[in-house]
C-alpha cells in the first residue's frame, strides 16, 4: 500500500527505461509534520484537563495526528517518472491515479522556484502539452529543478531523434517518384546508409488543361468587337491574345468618318 511500484508501469516488451524518478522534496511534508506535532500537544492535553472531559482533546488531537499521517504518506507516494518514451505521474493512498503523456507531445516546461525553493533546492515544473493533461501540468516540490529539467530537455530531443529514425525505417528507403513532362524516367532518392534499387519507369505526367477563369464570355465578346472595328477601319483582323481583364477601358471609341 505504501510503495507505488512504478515497475509495474513500465512497457517492458517496448524496451521502456526509467531515466529518472522525482519524489518529493522534503520540504513537501514540513506543514505535515508541524500537523503531527500539533496534534500530538492537543492529545497531551488529554491528562491535563478534568477527568470528566478527557476524552475531548484525545479524540481531537488523535484527529489531527491521523490527518497528518495521511498527508505524510500521501505526498511521499507521489511519484512523477522520467523514462525514454514518456512522462507519468502516480499517486494516491488507497485509490491510485496515473497520468501519463508521451514525450512528443510535451510543447513547453517552465520551471518557478520561489524564494524559499532557492534556498532550500526545490521547484515547480508546469507542463504545456498539446491535450493538456491536467494531472500533469503542475508538478510541485520537485529537487533539484535546474537539473532535472534539463534531463526532461535531453530525453526529448532523444525521443524526437528516434522518431525521425523510425519514420526513415518504415519508408525503408521508398523512393521519391518526382514527375516529369519529358519522357519517361526513372528517379530514386533514397536515404544514406541504405542500398538504393531501381525502381519501374515513371509514366510521363501531362499537365492538366486550364480550367476555364469565369471570363471567356467577355473575351469572346472583346474578340467580336475588335474585328467588328477593324473591319471599319479597313484593317486586317487582330491576332487572338490571351484575354486580360485588366486592359479593358471604358474610354470612347473614335472610328472613322
Amino acid at each position: 500500500m505504501f510503495d507505488p511500484r512504478i515497475e509495474k508501469h513500465l512497457i517492458a516488451d517496448q524496451g521502456e527505461r526509467v531515466v529518472d524518478e522525482v519524489r518529493k522534496h522534503w520540504a513537501a511534508t514540513v506543514s505535515a509534520v508541524l500537523e503531527l506535532f500539533g496534534g500530538i500537544i492537543v492529545v497531551l492535553l488529554s491528562f491535563s484537563v478534568p477527568a470528566q472531559a478527557w476524552w475531548v482533546p484525545a479524540v481531537l488531537g488523535a484527529a489531527v495526528v491521523g490527518h497528518a499521517v495521511w498527508r505524510f504518506f500521501e505526498q511521499h507516494l507521489d511519484r512523477f517518472v522520467i523514462t525514454n518514451m514518456r512522462v507519468f505521474r502516480v499517486h494516491g493512498i488507497l485509490s491510485q491515479r496515473i497520468a501519463t503523456m508521451p514525450l512528443t507531445r510535451i510543447l513547453d516546461i517552465s520551471v518557478h522556484k520561489p524564494v524559499v525553493g532557492r534556498i532550500l533546492g526545490y521547484g515547480h515544473f508546469v507542463f504545456e502539452s498539446a491535450a493538456q493533461e491536467q494531472g500533469l501540468r503542475d508538478i510541485r516540490y520537485v529537487g533539484d529543478p535546474d537539473r532535472r529539467g534539463l534531463t526532461i530537455q535531453r530525453v526529448i530531443q532523444q525521443a524526437g531523434l528516434r522518431g525521425a529514425a523510425g519514420r526513415a525505417d518504415q519508408l525503408g528507403g521508398a523512393p521519391v517518384i518526382l514527375p516529369k513532362r519529358e519522357a519517361a524516367a526513372s528517379v530514386t532518392v533514397a536515404d544514406p546508409g541504405y542500398d538504393s534499387q531501381p525502381t519501374a519507369p515513371v509514366p510521363e505526367v501531362r499537365a492538366a488543361p486550364v480550367p476555364s477563369s469565369g471570363w471567356d464570355w467577355l473575351a469572346d465578346a472583346q474578340r467580336r468587337e475588335d474585328e467588328r472595328l477593324a473591319q471599319l477601319r479597313g484593317e486586317a483582323a487582330p491576332a487572338k491574345t490571351p484575354f486580360d481583364p485588366d486592359r479593358t477601358s471604358t474610354a470612347p471609341i473614335d472610328l472613322p468618318r
